[in-house]
């Protein structure tokens, strides 16, 4: 520290001209700056300085000097910057339990944010079904995750807090050449048709459920896969019914010719859960922070 004052002492008369008006600049006593630019001119073995009537001047070797202790200065203003920074960094882990297809979840531009803001913190990712993700969340071996639910719903848990992200519905789809059993088809018929089917876990379970159990209905069902992907295929085969997010339900209409049912849907609200009793750490703060950036103001 005692060589960066000295630099700074340098640098500083070398631009005011004046031993007295550095010394104001610098907060330090006349006769203290003199003594450092003795002391730095005899341990170089160079002279600086030539005095004149209206102060001191650079000699051509102190000209020379200048760029280099600039720098140097410069460098050593980065170096504390950066250490400063890392006392307000945030380190640590966060877990993160993931849903559905990344692109949906806008998951590539929440972990860029996330690693430009807290480039110290690590993430994990895990994926799972809507509900899967949840109980996770709810026995801690995850920080945060995705959910869904019908819109206003949320997880229904007192211990787990959300924020509704974004709302969309799902629609029921049908192999190609299906349009004359679905034509006009309200969800008691509708239930009676294959269905490829999911576990309770499953958001499209709880939606599928919560529109046919009041009504006393249970769906026909053919097969049960846990993978969206899964479902699609079997969809494309000829197997059966499935439920499809609306974008992906109007992309295999126009792509491959998959039938949608008219006028039936089923809202459903895209949801960022965690434990209500986190809140408040830090990691978890600075998820949400990051999410108002990607998604907007958050509805908790």
């Amino acid at each position: 520290m005692q060589e960066l004052q000295t630099l700074r002492a340098f640098v500083t008369v070398a631009r005011e001209g004046s031993v007295s008006r550095a010394a104001e600049r610098l907060h330090l006593t006349q006769p203290a700056v003199s003594l450092k630019l003795k002391l730095f001119q005899e341990a170089l073995g160079l002279t600086l300085f030539q005095r004149h009537s209206k102060g001191l001047s650079l000699t051509d070797d102190g000209q020379a000097l200048v760029p280099a202790a600039e720098k140097a200065l410069a460098a050593m203003a980065a170096f504390e910057q950066n250490a400063r920074a890392l006392h307000s960094t945030l380190r640590g882990r966060l877990k993160i339990g993931t849903i559905v297809d990344p692109e949906f979840i806008r998951l590539g531009a929440f972990l860029n944010r996330l690693v430009e803001r807290a480039p110290q913190l690590e993430t994990e990712l895990q994926h799972g079904m809507s509900g899967t993700v949840l109980e996770w969340v709810r026995r801690g071996e995850l920080d945060v995750g995705f959910f869904l639910a019908p819109p206003g719903e949320g997880p229904g848990d007192p211990e787990i807090a959300h924020c509704e992200l974004t709302h969309f519905d799902y629609h029921v789809i049908a192999p190609a050449g299906w349009g004359s059993r679905l034509a006009g088809a309200d969800w008691s018929r509708l239930a009676t048709l294959p269905w490829i089917t999911t576990p309770k876990n499953s958001a499209h379970h709880r939606l599928l459920h919560g529109v046919l159990d009041p009504l006393g209905i249970v769906p026909n069902g053919v097969a049960q896969v846990d993978q969206e992907a899964c479902m699609l295929d079997l969809v494309r085969a000829g197997v059966g019914l499935s439920l499809a997010r609306d974008a992906l339900a109007m992309t295999e209409r126009q792509e491959r010719g998959l039938t949608v049912a008219e006028g039936v849907r089923l809202p459903c609200a895209l949801s960022f859960v965690w434990r209500r009793d986190r809140g408040e750490e830090a990691v978890i703060a600075e998820a949400l922070e990051v999410l108002t950036g990607v998604w907007g103001a958050l509805a908790p």
